[in-house]
């Protein structure tokens, strides 16, 4: 279901949160925002799933605008927001109990099982929430917006205060959902690796304006034609690092050497270096990452006359 954000803008006293951003997530995507604190994430949030309404501009959730929707977008829109929490002394299949009676579903003991499936929860279902860690808290979350099987999913920092391994449980369940279903799914996050990892997509925001959006690859690409070209030494480094220089900017870390170059001439590097074998252990190439990409943003933001003054 696609999501269409139209000149958005929504302010708070003498703060603007939203100052006028446009852009689509496609149906079925798996879409991010990025933006540092302050940038207008939540607010847009808040604004996307209907308990807030901007001051100028329109939300539309698969061609039904949000603002007027009521209820309605609340069938349509799963929202987990990045503080969230349940009763202690409840079980988990105690907490979306309730939640599927709320919502009205016939069949709710047949979705609470398939959801705590889904996130991984189904041997912990009759334990007290006090007993759960955060990970299990943040898929128990996850479970009761999933119940009425929304066909947009809005997540406001999923993994916020998760340990390493919370984290990849959890972007696993977020591969697998975009592997299985339809549904649209809009992510907010601090974290760049996390968005380039699981999202198709994003939408980058400053002082509540878009910098950029676009298709990640496709971000990156337009920061420009240098590459990385990371060489495991094999037992002569010193002959490998004198191998490279002059090819561009070099850099030694505790197992590699990394060359940063123009896209053509990793190619002529890549050839080289399979000609001498003997140095070479074994080497990728790495395209700019959408780390680049964030940083890019914000700087074309300071270089925008507007905007500085």
């Amino acid at each position: 279901m696609q999501i269409t954000i139209t000149d958005v803008h929504k302010r708070y006293g003498d703060v603007v949160a939203l100052d006028g951003p446009s852009f689509e997530v496609p149906s079925g995507s798996t879409f991010g925002v990025l933006g540092t604190n302050g940038a207008g994430k939540t607010t847009l949030f808040k604004l996307l799933v209907g308990h807030d309404s901007p001051d100028a501009g329109r939300i539309e959730v698969g061609g039904l605008d949000v603002e007027t929707a009521g209820h309605r977008v609340r069938e349509r829109v799963g929202f987990l927001p990045e503080h969230s929490g349940f009763p202690p002394s409840m079980t988990g299949r105690e907490v979306l109990d309730v939640h599927a009676r709320i919502r009205g579903l016939a069949d709710r003991r047949e979705r609470i099982a398939e959801c705590l499936d889904v996130v991984g929860l189904p041997d912990a279902a009759d334990r007290a929430v006090s007993g759960y860690s955060n990970g299990m808290a943040r898929r128990l979350g996850l479970a009761s917006v999933l119940l009425s099987r929304p066909p947009v999913l809005v997540l406001d920092e999923p993994t916020a205060g998760l340990d390493p391994r919370g984290v990849a449980a959890f972007h696993r369940l977020i591969e697998r959902i975009g592997r299985e279903t339809d549904a649209t799914v809009v992510i907010s996050s601090h974290v760049l690796s996390e968005i380039e990892r699981l999202c198709d997509e994003v939408a980058i925001l400053q002082d509540g304006r878009l910098r950029n959006n676009g298709p990640i690859d496709d971000l990156r690409r337009a920061v420009g034609d240098r590459v990385t070209v990371v060489c495991r030494p094999a037992d002569d480094r010193a002959a490998l690092l004198e191998a490279v220089q002059g090819w561009g900017d070099v850099t030694e870390t505790s197992e590699t050497i990394e060359l940063t170059c123009d896209r053509g001439d990793a190619f002529d590097l890549v050839a080289a270096l399979g000609d001498q074998r003997a140095l070479v252990d074994g080497f990728e190439v790495r395209e700019p990452g959408l780390e680049a990409a964030f940083h890019d943003a914000l700087e074309a933001e300071n270089d925008d006359p507007e905007v500085s003054a």
